[in-house]
């Protein structure tokens, strides 16, 4: 495997929206982080996925997924619904290659089948997203509020008051820009 996981923004406690965050700065200078089969792969490892090769074409399968997670949830933290395309994708991705999820060792671990590995993988990304949408969740998904993220998270807090996807990235460069504008003044 190539690239660092840490390179990959992996707080968001949402599998699917982790998945969303691999093209980050979407409103900005969009930072692609599955640039290759390699760095797919890499992120499937990163979130417990398997290590299974990935090819061309998949990669542009996965691309497809995240854009139709992203667009389906933008629309629901816009108090809207997917457009049906969008979920006619996410069914069919969650609908292919069941995984089997197992208790190892008092964790929970997905257990891919060894025909397609990494497509299973992505149809658990998609499976979460459906739930997540679908309102099996507690809590409001919201997109970030940050000038060039987009990102969506699921605001669980008290008083349904965050604004951004990431406190350790997003939140931080709001403090960081607000700090340097109090300089300035």
């Amino acid at each position: 495997m190539t690239g660092s996981p840490a390179s990959f923004r992996l707080g968001n406690e949402i599998l699917a929206f982790r998945f969303v965050a691999t093209l980050s700065e979407r409103r900005g200078d969009p930072v692609e982080r599955i640039a290759t089969p390699e760095r797919l792969r890499a992120w499937l490892g990163a979130n417990g996925l398997g290590d299974a090769p990935v090819s061309d074409s998949l990669l542009r399968d996965a691309r497809e997924l995240r854009e139709a997670v992203h667009r389906a949830g933008t629309a629901v933290a816009a108090g809207g619904v997917p457009e049906p395309a969008d979920e006619d994708l996410l069914n069919r991705w969650s609908a292919r290659h069941r995984a089997r999820l197992l208790l190892s060792g008092g964790q929970a671990r997905w257990r891919l089948p060894d025909a397609d590995p990494a497509r299973a993988a992505l149809a658990i990304v998609a499976l979460d997203a459906v739930a997540v949408l679908g309102g099996r969740h507690d809590g409001v998904i919201k997109r970030c509020e940050q000038r060039t993220c987009a990102g969506l998270f699921v605001d669980t807090s008290r008083g349904g008051r965050r604004r951004w996807c990431s406190m350790a990235t997003c939140e931080n460069k709001i403090k960081k820009a607000n700090l340097k504008a109090a300089r300035t003044t």
